[in-house]
């Protein structure tokens, strides 16, 4: 292992895997980061956990922020403890709570494949250029668009009494609070996210364990890794400066076939260069990471 000083002088650029706990934000999670690694580094994520869920979150330190995009697309996990016969007006133990008693049954009838949802009203979603959960919390009516969703497995592991436990495998932008809600009378009381895409919640540490600018870089996975659920092209040196300086590349001067209209990591013996996607003719750099 190099060096305190080595480690820290380095630059910060890549993820981290953080167990959030519950009680804190998102961005709370990022404020803590930034703190860590000082002045002029930026910090973003992936993808929110509520206040009340824990699990893993994707956070991005310097150049890595740019990858957000590609990131936040990636399928998620979750394992959820559900109240059943009862209602909570924001879906978790932090709304008002009314217990009805109309609890379904097991065997509970759980979707699969392609899922029309409504997100719930207290959700981030902007509304005419606001955050629902705000315009919820003023006492407005909140009329939140469905979306349609992929759930990929969706599982009940265990019940006593009127609390299920559930694993859940989804796509970006499923809202598992709905999920639980449209099973009948429920809430969901815990929510813990296990993984996103390749990343697992047992490779993750607590954010208490990022105090410091080389706690965060010991533990900070190169961009190269980062972005490696995206097809990876490794590049010549010429083709490698050609890319870095923005210029276009021929496809037919590559010795691999990259496909059209998907993204593309794209490196050389120094690690990643940028994100690319071809046109079907010339390849282009849309994401960028060397200065």
């Amino acid at each position: 292992m190099a060096p305190a000083s080595e480690v820290a002088a380095a630059p910060l650029d890549g993820l981290l895997l953080v167990d959030k706990p519950a009680g804190i934000s998102s961005h709370d999670i990022v404020a803590r980061i930034r703190r860590a690694v000082g002045k002029g580094v930026r910090v973003g994520h992936a993808g929110t956990l509520d206040p009340f869920a824990t699990g893993l979150m994707l956070v991005l330190v310097g150049r890595g922020t740019r990858t957000s995009q590609y990131a936040m697309g990636l399928d998620k996990r979750y394992e959820v403890l559900a109240q059943l016969g009862a209602l909570s007006t924001t879906g978790d133990p932090e709304g008002e709570i009314t217990q009805t008693g109309n609890a379904p049954a097991s065997p509970l009838a759980l979707p699969t494949g392609q899922v029309t949802q409504i997100p719930p009203a207290y959700s981030a979603i902007k509304i005419d250029g606001q955050r629902a959960y705000k315009l919820a919390r003023a006492g407005k009516d909140v009329e939140v668009p469905a979306r349609t969703i992929t759930v990929y497995a969706f599982q009940e592991l265990e019940r006593e009494g009127d609390r299920v436990r559930l694993a859940v495998h989804c796509s970006t932008g499923t809202y598992v609070r709905t999920l639980v809600a449209d099973l009948g009378d429920g809430y969901c009381l815990e929510l813990r996210r296990t993984s996103v895409g390749g990343w697992s919640i047992d490779d993750a540490l607590p954010v208490e364990r990022f105090a410091t600018r080389d706690d965060v870089a010991e533990r900070l996975i190169p961009l190269q890794d980062a972005l490696g659920f995206l097809p990876t092209f490794h590049l010549g040196p010429d083709h490698a400066r050609a890319i870095h300086h923005g210029r276009r590349v021929d496809l037919g001067e590559l010795d691999a076939e990259v496909p059209s209209d998907v993204p593309v990591l794209l490196v050389d013996e120094a690690g990643a260069i940028a994100v690319g996607q071809a046109d079907g003719a010339r390849l282009t750099a849309v994401v960028g990471f060397r200065a």
